[in-house]
């Protein structure tokens, strides 16, 4: 249920970039969403086609990038990607990790047509 304040935001940016542009419509929004947050596409995008009803964004396509997991391993230094269910280091296995990639969340584009 948290997608629907993310995809007010969202639209709230949107429009408020639009306007700006002095855009007559929205129409793609690109998002990049890192493997370890928990949003949803599939809820962004069923709010999104309510929410920007009668908006200027009303039909904008809604492209998803993932990001995926980094980590850092604190011990001995080495840079990798976890397994599904295994975030230790596959060197030196431990689990003294940083997360370097995989929590982002932003708006990273807007098309409009002026």
């Amino acid at each position: 249920m948290h997608e629907l304040p993310i995809s007010e935001s969202i639209l709230e940016i949107a429009l408020r970039h639009a306007d700006k542009a002095h855009a007559k419509r929205i129409t793609d929004i690109h998002l990049v969403i890192g493997q370890l947050s928990s949003i949803v596409d599939e809820s962004i995008s069923f709010y999104w086609d309510i929410i920007s009803q009668g908006t200027i964004a009303e039909g904008a396509n809604l492209h998803f990038r993932r990001i995926q997991t980094k980590l850092l391993c604190l011990d001995c230094n080495q840079y990798y990607n976890p397994g599904k269910d295994d975030l230790a280091c596959p060197s030196c296995h431990s689990s003294k990790v940083k997360v370097v990639a995989g929590e982002e969340f932003s708006l990273e584009a807007i098309e409009v047509e002026a």
